[in-house]
């Protein structure tokens, strides 16, 4: 069943179970999905990594925003933030550990004989392709720098 599909069926549910929260992260994520496939000008198939870059993106989002409120003392605005969350990552793959993360990450060095800072390029490169919907950008990298630091 493709990404639309899903979330048709699960925009339905929230429709009939009145919980808004839901519907709005589920609207948001049709939002972004129309506006990427009309960007090129005739409406364009997305493609599964498309679908979960599109969907980390929305996390990050989220995310981020949240922190921001936390930080202001905001608390009121960051738990629907992190609501959002939850709902939009229920589309992504299972998401791997700190550790599991450094375990790909030590093969990963090992592969491209990196040694300092300097590889840390390299590294981030290979990594990213192959983490690429298991693993946030900053928990690979906080990763890497952990091990080449």
């Amino acid at each position: 069943m493709s990404l639309q599909q899903k979330l048709m069926e699960k925009m339905k549910e929230a429709m009939k179970s009145k919980d808004s929260i839901a519907l709005e992260s589920l609207r948001a994520i049709k939002s972004e999905i129309l506006l990427l496939q009309t960007k090129g000008g005739a409406a364009e198939e997305l493609t599964a990594d498309d679908e979960i870059k599109l969907l980390q993106k929305l996390v990050k989002q989220r995310k981020d925003s949240a922190s921001l409120y936390i930080e202001q003392g905001r608390q009121d605005l960051a738990d629907p933030e992190l609501a959002q969350v939850e709902v939009i990552a229920q589309f992504l793959p299972k998401q791997l550990s700190e550790q599991e993360v450094k375990a790909i990450v030590e093969k990963i060095i090992e592969k491209v004989g990196a040694t300092s800072m300097k590889d840390m390029g390299a590294v981030m490169g290979m990594a990213s392709k192959e983490l690429a919907g298991k693993a946030d950008g900053k928990s690979i990298s906080m990763a890497v720098k952990q091990l080449l630091g």
